[in-house]
This record gives structure tokens, C-alpha cells and sequence, in this order.
């Protein structure tokens, strides 16, 4: 019997501001976010605990497409 695959949520997110002179927990969320350098793009799967970390940062990084 094959297994049915749920089609998860991805949110696309693009770093847009400098992580300088910014606290260190700010920081510490791009990189678990994976953008540490401006302009860097990473497509996540969009669950409770990645939203969170995007809206700590929200004036550092633009949520660039939704699928």
C-alpha cells in the first residue's frame, strides 16, 4: 500500500536587513532562520515556530511567496 503524501505549507522568506548593531537574539533568529547575509532566500516549511521566528525579525526579513 502506497503512502498518502500531505502536501505541507512552505513560506519563502528573503533577509532584507542588516543584522548590525541588533541584539544578539535577533541575530541568533536569522541564523536559525538560515539568512545571515543580506538578500540570502530560504523556503521553509511554514509551521507555528517558524512564523514566530519571522514576525521577532519581521523588520529584517520579507516574506516573499506563500505556497
Amino acid at each position: 500500500m502506497a503512502k498518502k503524501e500531505t502536501a505541507t505549507k512552505m513560506v519563502t522568506v528573503e533577509q532584507i536587513g542588516s543584522p548590525i548593531r541588533r541584539p544578539a537574539i535577533q541575530r541568533a533568529t536569522l541564523v536559525g532562520l538560515g539568512l545571515n547575509k543580506m538578500h540570502r532566500v530560504r523556503t521553509l516549511e511554514d509551521t507555528p515556530s517558524v512564523r514566530g521566528m519571522i514576525r521577532a525579525v519581521q523588520h529584517l526579513v520579507r516574506v516573499v511567496e506563500e505556497k
